[in-house]
């Protein structure tokens, strides 16, 4: 059976606002423990109306608190926006309170516009050649006898497996270089999938971390009693790609029936190919989607994301996916 994870971006919908997001990001937690998800990751999004989690190690430490057994992370941290020191103690600290438990995903990406990057402070320029750098930095902070003068306490001498994230070869040359694990952003970005993969089975070199390759792969997943309930659901996040890909993002939109045959055919393709990486339907679709995706692409786990309106139905869809895909439950 393949692992099962789940990423959220704590999506505020129309008319709710950052701290009800979040509360139902701890809600969903707490029910993917119960289901047997492994992960929870939440990812680094900044200057969106509609995405709750821009800081992210603070979210992990609600989430964490609310938690007892799942495993919790980002998914993740956009590098380039932090000093390597500054993420090092941030989760060592929640290692530190969540022993065993966390998880550090790294991507190279803004994570937002050109704008509030500037905000942030990036250098944009020097991405490409300096994240391998800011990587290698950020892992020798947690060795036990780091190699420089500066040290992260909380986070020296912890165990925090660090995740190379991506959506092109780059990351997964980066991971294979490095003997990480790799989670290919396919929920949004699936075109270079096969390839990434291929790229980073083929390159991977062991390491202490981890002795032979590791990938896990975005999907996106809104399950409900019927295919017909579930594709409305969908329309929320098609919504949000929509006003995303014109500049205008947005809150989460409520669905909307008939959206996507409303929109013109360029729209149409750009939502069918972000898409793709998909399980939209009744519990039996689901589970015949789960299982030719992992057929197709040798998934080690899936990053399952759903973002839907309404909360309940949210969880109502992570809990058919889990069903279809034999979760076993956690007891106690």
């Amino acid at each position: 059976m393949t692992p099962l994870s789940i990423l959220d971006l704590a999506p505020i919908p129309e008319g709710s606002d950052a701290g009800r997001a979040l509360r139902n990001a701890l809600e969903l937690a707490q029910a993917g423990e119960r289901l047997g998800y492994r992960r929870f990751w939440m990812a680094e999004h900044h200057s969106m109306p509609g995405i709750a989690s821009a800081a992210t190690a603070v979210g992990l430490a609600f989430v964490g608190a609310g938690t007892r057994s799942i495993r919790i992370g980002a998914g993740g941290i956009m590098l380039p926006n932090h000093a390597p020191l500054v993420v090092a103690e941030q989760f060592g600290t929640l290692e530190s309170l969540f022993p065993g438990r966390v998880d550090l995903g790294l991507g190279r990406a803004p994570g937002t516009d050109r704008a509030a990057a500037m905000a942030l402070r990036r250098n944009l320029a020097s991405d490409e050649n300096q994240f391998p750098q800011d990587v290698v930095e950020l892992i020798d902070y947690f060795k036990p006898e780091p190699q420089r003068r500066v040290r992260a306490i909380p986070g020296e001498g912890l165990v925090v497996p660090v995740w190379i994230l991506g959506s092109s070869l780059f990351g997964a040359q980066l991971a294979a270089m490095l003997g990480l694990p790799y989670a290919f952003a396919s929920h949004f970005a699936p075109a270079a999938m096969m390839d990434a993969i291929r790229v980073y089975r083929e390159r991977f070199q062991p390491s202490e971390q981890l002795d032979r390759p590791y990938v896990m792969l975005g999907f996106n997943a809104f399950a409900a009693d019927s295919d017909e309930e579930a594709q409305l659901l969908a329309t929320s996040v098609m919504q949000a790609f929509v006003n995303l890909r014109t500049g205008r993002p947005t809150q989460l939109p409520p669905p909307v029936p008939g959206y996507r045959e409303s929109l013109p055919p360029g729209a149409q393709a750009m939502l069918d190919e972000v898409l793709s990486c998909s399980a939209i339907g009744a519990p039996a679709t689901v589970k015949a989607a789960i299982e030719d995706f992992v057929a197709r692409t040798g998934a080690d786990e899936l990053m399952v994301t759903s973002q839907i309106f309404d909360p309940a139905a949210r969880l109502r869809s992570y809990r058919i996916v889990a069903e279809a895909a034999g979760l076993e439950p956690r007891q106690g």
